[in-house]
């Protein structure tokens, strides 16, 4: 009645449930504190689990409905016992029914609807239980041919087969969890630190890494381009007029944004075309890049880079606990130690030439041979990792021939002023560089390589108010591996990617 009244007419609206009395101001659209009306009413919408197992009901119970998929059924003579879940967190529900709700198509895998009260539980290892008034099963699940059995653990590499299903075992819909709140930690931190989020176009006409490793964009379609051309009466080879690419990296276009917001950020998929069939390798990915105005050195990007590891670790080890516990149980034993002397040490830093020393002592030890002005291999990130106790370590001015052209020139005219941060079990995990704000220097490298035409652009921001700056790149995914101890990139991301595998 309290809602009908509220459609009816604009102003405040009085409706009393029980001993309470609740008021709304209902505007000209209809706003309505729905919370409220739950409490006088049985079954209006379905609980989740991740509320019921912290809250504490009276010992009459709570009216209440739940939906999930049934992860174990155990029927006894008087007594029928469900573990539910539905995914909003690692620990099951308990229901508690009457033998005649065992009906056949109520087995492992298959989705239920449970109607009953919430009750506080005189069993040990759970707060709560439901008791079950009614059960409807909404989808049957034929549990043997379910590739998932229960209480079997399977590996990461059975459940990759079936990247429509594996979000239903306990390890994935966990690390899609940890994902989640990894997302919202490192947006948290940016936000607190000032940073102005941007969206940073998927398609683009520059390759930013210079690699040329990029997937070309063009309309499945010959029909659209010959329309385009009839149109503007020329012929054109290409829907843009230029040949554009699933973006490598947001760092130009960021770039362009520092020049007026300083502080700007983003976090977005990025696309590479490698061949690599590698445990740290994907053809789609996401990266977080930022870029910062008015840097002094190397060390004023350093510092956000190891904070920004740092913090959301922090965050995101407070808010799932439970399913990391799953990771550094089941998964990778022992990695929590790791991840502690991450958050506990200060990051280490060397130069390149140090870094080169370094393995040149342990060259003997290496399939690639260290030499001064080539690019370290992933067995020589691993080594120096290990050489500095298992601590992260930043490698700072590269060779100027092997970064991008962007980098800022060192004085010796040899080295970069850019920083790679490498950390245990993935290697590198961040690439960075203070940028090339000085006009002349940067004009004559683009000329050395034939591209001052294309980026006329890029050197009007250096035309127009150029100052400083500096910024990075970090590949979430290898971040994910990091904190977690998974060995390979395909288990910490939804719908992996790569060469010979487009799935879904």
């Amino acid at each position: 009645c309290i809602l009908r009244q509220a459609t009816k007419r604009a102003g405040t609206v009085t409706g009393k449930v029980g001993r309470k009395m609740w008021f709304w101001r209902v505007p000209t659209s209809l706003s309505v504190n729905f919370r409220h009306i739950r409490r006088c009413t049985s079954y209006t919408r379905a609980s989740r689990i991740w509320e019921l197992l912290s809250s504490k009901p009276p010992e009459n119970g709570v009216p209440l409905k739940v939906q999930g998929w049934v992860r174990s059924v155990r029927a006894q003579k008087e007594v029928l016992f469900l573990h539910l879940n539905d995914g909003s967190c690692g620990t099951n529900l308990q229901v508690v029914g009457t033998p005649d709700m065992a009906i056949s198509d109520l087995s492992f895998g298959s989705a239920v609807l449970v109607e009953g009260r919430l009750l506080p539980s005189s069993y040990a290892g759970q707060d709560v239980e439901l008791h079950a008034d009614r059960l409807e099963v909404i989808g049957p699940c034929n549990s043997k041919e379910f590739p998932f059995k229960a209480k079997k653990r399977h590996s990461m590499e059975y459940t990759r087969q079936f990247p429509h299903l594996r979000a239903r075992t306990n390890s994935f819909a966990a690390l899609l969890r940890i994902r989640s709140q990894a997302t919202s930690a490192i947006h948290k931190f940016f936000q607190d630190q000032g940073y102005v989020h941007i969206h940073t176009p998927v398609i683009s006409s520059n390759d930013c890494e210079g690699a040329g490793e990029l997937f070309q964009v063009e309309p499945a379609s010959s029909t659209v381009l010959k329309e385009i051309s009839e149109e503007s009466g020329k012929e054109t080879k290409h829907f843009f007029d230029v040949p554009a690419f699933l973006t490598v990296s947001g760092q130009l276009q960021l770039e362009v944004m520092a020049s007026a917001l300083s502080r700007v950020y983003v976090f977005g998929p990025t696309f590479r075309a490698e061949k690599s069939l590698g445990r740290r390798h994907l053809s789609e990915f996401y990266m977080v890049e930022a870029e910062l105005a008015f840097t002094q050195d190397q060390e004023d990007v350093m510092e956000v880079m190891e904070m920004m590891v740092k913090q959301p670790t922090e965050q995101v080890l407070a808010s799932c606990p439970e399913d990391l516990h799953l990771f550094y149980k089941f998964v990778s034993p022992g990695h929590r130690e790791v991840v502690e002397k991450i958050l506990t040490s200060r990051f280490i830093r060397m130069t390149y030439t140090e870094a080169i020393r370094i393995l040149e002592n342990n060259s003997a030890n290496f399939q690639f041979k260290p030499e001064w002005g080539c690019d370290l291999q992933k067995e020589h990130e691993r080594h120096l990792v290990e050489h500095c106790g298992g601590v992260p370590v930043f490698v700072t001015d590269f060779p100027r021939d092997i970064k991008p052209f962007y980098a800022r020139h060192n004085q010796d005219n040899k080295t970069v002023a850019a920083f790679d941060l490498l950390a245990p079990e993935v290697g590198e995990l961040f690439g960075g560089s203070l940028r090339e704000e000085r006009l002349e220097t940067l004009q004559e490298r683009l000329d050395r390589l034939g591209l001052s035409d294309s980026y006329q652009w890029y050197l009007d921001l250096r035309r127009y108010g150029s100052v400083p700056h500096g910024g990075f790149g970090m590949g979430f995914e290898r971040y994910l591996q990091c904190i977690l101890g998974v060995p390979h990139i395909r288990d910490v991301i939804p719908f992996p990617r790569f060469p010979h595998s487009c799935r879904l």
